[in-house]
């Protein structure tokens, strides 16, 4: 990652589903979220519990009691989640470049004229950047 990506905790793919519905809405309750979660996963409350535990203990999420329950808040931004995932990948895959990657999905689908002046754009602003 460069240099300038924030340090953010792992997150799994099940955890990373509980967050979408954190970005989407908070603060919410563990079962808010499993009736949320549970239609498209199948997970139970339990499931639920288990996952919100995780991302507490990782740091990427807080719970204030509410009452007899906990509300739960995300405190890793969406933005900066999806940065890291992104410049993962491409170290993983692409080697941290990214004209493999482009080339990787230009050899699979065509790259549209929008898709062409987006990316001469983008190479003229790194020039003159």
């Amino acid at each position: 990652m460069s240099p300038d990506t924030p340090s953010l905790p792992p997150i799994s793919e099940a955890e990373s589903q509980v967050m979408l519905q954190l970005w989407r809405e908070h603060p919410q309750s563990a079962e808010q979220l499993a009736m949320s979660l549970m239609p498209e996963h199948g997970w139970q409350l339990s499931t639920i519990k288990t996952l919100l535990n995780r991302l507490l203990q990782k740091g990427a999420i807080e719970a204030a009691k509410d009452g007899r329950r906990f509300l739960y808040r995300p405190l890793v931004a969406e933005a900066d989640w999806l940065k890291s995932q992104s410049l993962s990948l491409i170290d993983r895959w692409f080697g941290g470049g990214l004209a493999p990657l482009v080339a990787q999905f230009a050899s699979h689908r065509k790259l549209s004229a929008e898709d062409l002046a987006a990316l001469k754009a983008l190479i003229k602003e790194q020039d003159h950047g």
